[in-house]
C-alpha cells in the first residue's frame, strides 16, 4: 500500500474504520427512531380497537438498521484487507490490531439483535 514505513499509514486506516463505525451506528439509530416514530404516530391516531400493523415506517426503519449492520461488516472486511498490505514497520509493536474489528463485529451483532427485537415486538 505504501512505501512510507510509517505507523501513520496504519493509524489512518484505523481512523477510517472508526469513522465507518460511527456512520453505521448513526444509520442504525436513525432506523430505530424511524421505526419507533411510526409506532408512536399509529398509537395516537384515533382508531378504536384496531390491531397495530406494520406500516412503511416499520420497513424503512428496519432497512436502515440492516444497512447499518451491513456497513459495519463491510468496513471491517475493508480494514482487514488494508491490514494485510501493511509492512511490519507500519504497525506499532504491541498494538492491538483487532480492537476496531472486534468493536465492529459486536456492533453488527447488536444491530442484528435490534432488528430481531423490532421484528418480533409486534
Amino acid at each position: 500500500m505504501s512505501d512510507l514505513n510509517d505507523p501513520r499509514v496504519f493509524f489512518a486506516a484505523e481512523r477510517t474504520l472508526l469513522a465507518w463505525s460511527r456512520t453505521s451506528i448513526t444509520v442504525m439509530v436513525c432506523g430505530f427512531v424511524v421505526e419507533r416514530f411510526g409506532l408512536l404516530v399509529h398509537m395516537f391516531l384515533p382508531k378504536g380497537g384496531e390491531i397495530i400493523q406494520r406500516n412503511l415506517s416499520f420497513w424503512v426503519g428496519l432497512v436502515f438498521i440492516l444497512f447499518g449492520v451491513t456497513l459495519s461488516v463491510l468496513s471491517t472486511i475493508q480494514y482487514l484487507r488494508v491490514l494485510k498490505t501493511l509492512k511490519k514497520e507500519e504497525v506499532p509493536e504491541g498494538y492491538w490490531l483487532h480492537l476496531g474489528v472486534v468493536t465492529n463485529i459486536v456492533l453488527a451483532v447488536l444491530g442484528i439483535l435490534v432488528a430481531i427485537y423490532v421484528l418480533i415486538e409486534l
